[in-house]
């Protein structure tokens, strides 16, 4: 566990939290009651970073960049190939 904790900070994630009693466990910003998820589609769907701020008065910029670092980390491929017979 150790581990991965100090791999979460070196990517510098450490205002994503997870909180079986938050949210169900989701994806979280600092402990709070929104979702990595919801951060993500706002700004997917082209909501201004701005606008997101005066929405969610809670929420700080670093908390956007972080949420998208997350959701790019989740989104990795690897591409494994394997011999065939």
């Amino acid at each position: 566990m150790k581990k991965i904790l100090e791999r979460w900070f070196m990517l510098g994630l450490e205002r994503i939290t997870f909180d079986p009693s938050i949210m169900a466990g989701q994806a979280c910003i600092r402990g709070m009651r929104i979702p990595v998820s919801l951060v993500v589609n706002l700004v997917a769907h082209g909501k201004p970073i701005e606008e997101i701020l005066q929405e969610y008065p809670d929420l700080e910029a670093e908390d956007i960049r972080q949420s998208l670092l997350y959701a790019a980390w989740l989104t990795q491929e690897r591409v494994y190939t394997f011999k065939s017979a």
